[in-house]
Order: structure tokens, then C-alpha cells, then sequence
């Protein structure tokens, strides 16, 4: 049986970049950093990691990361205020959750959601 996710792993051309992107949405770094190969931040009880790849290296569409944050309008704001452009505005969607989207400097799709209050 499947028990959880441990860790993300993305890569990256640039990682001075991809660092600070994910620093400016609130990610922990705990491992590595500007200049290192590999870095690793907290996300929750998991990880995301990044992994910096040659630039011949190429990848192209993948799917999705999704994060569960506890306010979805609050980093959507923070993500305007850093410079950042969300491909969409935080909006309730029909299976029940709170989300918007924001790709990452590397082309990597991020989803931050929470889940709505059920109406009983």
C-alpha cells in the first residue's frame, strides 16, 4: 500500500532562479541553495526538490504539482507582489477546492489549493 508522497523532484536550467522563486511563495530550503546541484525545501510533511540539469537537457509538458496551502488568496497575493504571474486567479472549483495556478521559471505547473467547507 501506498502511504504517502515523500518528495518532488523538478529539474531546472537555472538554479540561483528556481531558488528564489520558490523562497518568494514560502518555501523552507533546508538542503543546498543558489549554487548547489540539488536543493531540497519543506513542503509540509514532504519535499520539493530541484535538481539542476544542462541546458541541451530539455523536457516538455508533464502535469501538475499540487500544494495544499492554508490561504489560497494570501499566496496568490504574495506571488503578485514577488513579480510573479498566476495563470489563473484563485477560484472555487466544482470538485470542491479553492485553487489557482502558477508556472514555475522551468515551465512546471503548480496548482495551491485548500479544500472548501463541505455544505451539508
Amino acid at each position: 500500500m501506498i502511504e504517502g508522497l515523500s518528495a518532488i523532484t523538478l529539474a531546472t536550467h537555472d538554479m540561483r532562479r528556481a531558488v528564489r522563486f520558490y523562497q518568494a511563495l514560502g518555501f523552507e530550503i533546508l538542503y543546498g541553495g543558489e549554487a548547489a546541484s540539488f536543493t531540497s525545501f519543506r513542503a509540509g510533511t514532504s519535499y520539493l526538490n530541484l535538481i539542476a540539469q544542462p541546458a541541451e537537457r530539455q523536457w516538455s509538458w508533464w502535469g501538475r504539482v499540487i500544494f495544499y496551502v492554508a490561504d489560497v488568496d494570501g499566496l496568490s497575493e504574495r506571488a503578485l507582489a514577488a513579480g510573479f504571474s498566476p495563470a489563473t486567479a484563485p477560484c472555487d472549483a466544482e470538485w470542491g477546492e479553492r485553487y489557482f495556478h502558477l508556472t514555475d521559471p522551468d515551465g512546471h505547473e503548480l496548482s495551491f489549493a485548500r479544500p472548501l467547507p463541505t455544505h451539508a
